[in-house]
């Protein structure tokens, strides 16, 4: 990759260090570097950023009892152990790289736009921000779930969209307040809903029986696998969402690749755990497994006062879901932006907390218009549409090495190309496989939805053909050079 470097015009006083603005490194087309002023903000440092990237990827093991239900405990417990190794680690790992060689604000978008240009470029960050939007949709609706367990008044009817709606609108304007308050309170979340399973471990100790970690759940009971799929998969997914935010992040090519790994022991931990923890204590019909199930598992273990944090916690978690996939959908709408895909607003950032706080409003809006799906046809449309989007971000990421061998990569995965074809090839049969199964209400709005991707694309290219908004230079934003 030939890169040329654009001289910065001469500063009044260009003897003082002073006067020199700190500088990112942005490219407008693969080609060719400009030097742009970075604004001062405060940076993510490594312990937010772990529980960030544990919040998009997990947030507890809420969420998980639907994998017992549909294929009973053994198959559970196998599917948490097994499927982070097939799917959570190949996925981690090209994160890691790709955000520390490109460790600017979009991410993933940059990357394909790197790989296969714009128009892929573009697919690639409507595809992944609609799976976004659309897979927040699902924690107001979670912690709603565990609400209605002490307020009956929001099992259905009114209270319960009013209680969806508010929801919403509280934890968007939480977002606002900027990124570092969010990836703090990402860490005190994360310790009040996990330290609960933690008291429920121990307590259960003397009632545990691991015969019933081997049981295939009830006889005549018929196995859920599209349920039992969508589940793991939706537990396990979206380790590459943080990359989006990657120019908030203080060294970047150091921190995230640690956050990643230390994210990864902690959601592992945090599902095997309570699972283990419920079906070996517990002999409960498999029908009973639903979402909301670990707070009666925790009160028949322990009583009603594990029973009331274990539901506090759920809540707890689903703000931390929402906060840290807010953030990501935001800053990728902010970084479609610098990248020229989004008119120049898309990037505007508050004054007092440089958030970006258009982003966060037209995030919101769309999460909360499709906040009263179905909760199954929510994640399984979120999940569709981030297998498309991930089948070509192992593209993006094999195609990368291959054409640009020499690209400096702070962190890179110890494979050479064939052993990389490989390691993403399996992940990527399981993509296929989860697309393969879901319903026809999934293919309809998933199909309409990638269409809409398609056709934004050209219509962006109309807008700006016709000048009717400012966008800025279409290009990729990359920090970092070429090794000599």
């Amino acid at each position: 990759m030939a890169i040329e470097k654009q001289p910065q015009q001469q500063q009044s006083n260009p003897s003082s260090e002073e006067a020199k603005p700190t500088t990112t490194m942005v490219v407008t087309s693969p080609y060719r570097l400009l030097e742009q002023p970075t604004p001062n903000s405060k940076k993510l440092t490594l312990i937010p950023l772990i529980f960030l990237i544990y919040f998009e990827v997990s947030g507890g093991p809420f969420g998980e009892e639907t994998a017992v239900q549909a294929a009973g405990p053994l198959f559970a417990i196998l599917g948490f152990l097994i499927f982070p190794f097939i799917w959570s680690i190949p996925e981690a790992l090209v994160t890691a790289e790709l955000a520390t060689a490109y460790p600017g604000n979009g991410g993933f978008v940059i990357w394909a736009n790197a790989a296969f240009g714009p128009f892929w470029g573009f697919q690639m960050g409507s595809l992944k921000f609609l799976s976004g939007v659309i897979n927040n949709a699902a924690y107001p609706v979670l912690c709603v779930d565990y609400l209605k367990l002490v307020f009956k008044v929001f099992e259905k009817g009114v209270p319960r969209k009013l209680a969806i709606g508010l929801s919403t609108v509280i934890l968007s304007f939480v977002n606002y307040l900027g990124l570092t308050i969010v990836g703090y309170t990402a860490v005190a979340l994360g310790v009040v809903s996990l330290f609960p399973f933690v008291l429920m471990a121990f307590i259960s100790i003397p009632k545990i029986h691991p015969k019933r970690w081997v049981s295939l759940g009830q006889k005549g009971v018929k196995k859920d696998w599209n349920l039992f799929f969508n589940t793991l998969f939706w537990n396990l997914n979206f380790w590459d969402n943080a990359s989006t935010l990657a120019g908030e992040v203080d060294r970047p090519q150091k921190t995230f690749p640690k956050a990643l790994f230390s994210a990864g022991i902690l959601t592992c931990i945090g599902y095997l755990i309570p699972l283990l923890t419920t079906t070996g204590s517990l002999n409960v019909n498999q029908s009973r497994w639903d979402d909301g199930f670990l707070a009666d598992a925790a009160g028949m273990i322990a009583g009603n006062w594990l029973k009331f944090w274990v539901e506090v916690g759920a809540v707890l978690s689903g703000i931390g879901l929402f906060e840290a996939q807010l953030s990501s959908s935001s800053f990728q709408l902010l970084g479609m932006a610098d990248l020229g895909f989004l008119p120049k607003f898309f990037g505007l950032r508050s004054t007092w907390f440089n958030t970006p706080w258009v982003g966060i409003l037209f995030s919101s809006l769309i999460t909360f218009g499709v906040s009263f799906m179905n909760f199954t046809n929510i994640i399984s449309s979120a999940n569709f549409l981030y297998s498309l989007g991930m089948l070509l971000e192992f593209a993006s990421f094999l195609w990368l090495r291959r054409t640009h061998p020499q690209l400096k990569r702070p962190y890179k995965v110890p494979m050479g190309l064939p052993g990389l074809v490989i390691m993403c090839l399996v992940p990527s049969g399981f993509l296929v496989f989860v697309m393969a199964i879901a319903n026809k209400i999934v293919y309809i709005l998933s199909a309409a939805l990638t269409l809409g991707g398609i056709l934004g694309y050209f219509c962006m290219k109309l807008l700006k053909s016709r000048e009717w908004f400012e966008y800025a230079k279409e290009g990729a934003v990359v920090h970092g050079d070429e090794e000599n």
